[in-house]
């Protein structure tokens, strides 16, 4: 029936203001049409006046009578108590949500971004060369060649065959070989730090969504959000009117938390370390970052974050 409606401070004090010139001007209204009719010789009008009903000549003077319009005034007291339930009822308090710029990827200088190198495998060994064969000339007799003598080694059910003897060598006291030794542990490669993946990581809140383009978008809002709600611009940058955009770049690890943050850009006053701190108190919020993904497999990547302080003059 009612749409839900809301209203700020200014339009409260004004809505009292209203309410009391209403109700002044009223009373100095009824108060001069009284003054007039009580200057009125009301003892000779009703002097030889014939009522109808004792009940209709109770009051001497009903010219004067204050008590005629109660009714009128009880009326208008329950319309405007029961316009202030209703309001009551349906007044919702919105939450604010800030203003803000989206965020500015394109800088007005060039940033020199050191890309972590990747560890490459070794280059495979080259084959091996292929054997050489060596042609003999026909009509060449080969003078090294033995008589090769053919034993019939054919075996039947009736052929005996015989174990070799092993031969011990009881002149050998030497110990048994030691076991070899156990294998080196393998060092734990170093994880590789993407710049760039398949499904960039994603601020908290936007796990629902499925859709690249919408899932960025929203982490940008949420981001840019949370950024405006916990700012707080230093005082020495306040002071001495500082103003500008500090780059902070950090890496989003494969459990949602962030860590290496490091300022690729500062305008002093302070916004420097008040950047980075924005960025360690995201490991403080109850839902941590959607860590990027490359080929279905979580991976750390690295995440550049502009963020503009500038002073409200108003």
């Amino acid at each position: 029936m009612f749409t839900n409606f809301s209203f700020s401070s200014v339009d409260l004090i004004l809505g009292v203001v209203v309410f009391a010139l209403i109700v002044g001007g009223l009373i100095t209204l009824y108060r001069i049409m009284f003054a007039r009719r009580y200057n009125q010789d009301l003892t000779a009008k009703y002097r030889d006046k014939k009522w109808r009903s004792p009940l209709e000549g109770r009051n001497k003077y009903p010219d004067v009578d204050v008590f005629r319009l109660s009714p009128l005034f009880m009326r208008l007291g329950l319309i405007g108590a029961l316009a202030i339930a209703i309001g009551a009822f349906n007044w919702t308090q919105y939450e604010h949500i800030p203003d803000f710029e989206p965020i500015a990827y394109d800088f007005e200088a060039d940033i020199e971004i050191d890309i972590p190198r990747s560890a490459t495998p070794p280059p495979p060994p080259p084959p091996p060369p292929p054997p050489v064969i060596e042609e003999v000339p026909e009509g060449v007799m080969i003078e090294d060649m033995e008589d090769i003598e053919f034993v019939d080694q054919s075996v039947d059910a009736f052929t005996s065959v015989l174990a070799p003897e092993a031969v011990v060598d009881e002149s050998s006291d030497a110990p048994p070989p030691p076991p070899p030794p156990p294998p080196m542990p393998m060092e734990e490669e170093a994880k590789e730090i993407f710049v760039v993946v398949e499904d960039m990581p994603s601020f908290p809140g936007c796990e629902h969504i499925t859709d690249k383009a919408a899932r960025k978008s929203c982490s940008d809002e949420r981001l840019m959000a949370y950024l405006y709600q916990n700012v707080e611009y230093p005082n020495i940058a306040r002071e001495n009117g500082v103003e500008g955009t500090v780059v902070v770049q950090f890496v989003v690890n494969t459990d949602g938390t962030v860590g290496n943050a490091k300022l690729l850009r500062d305008i002093g006053g302070g916004c420097g370390d008040e950047a980075l701190k924005l960025v360690s108190d995201m490991n403080d919020l109850p839902q941590r970052w959607t860590p990027g993904k490359q080929r279905g497999k979580a991976v750390r990547v690295m995440y550049t974050l502009p963020i503009r302080f500038m002073l409200d003059y108003n």
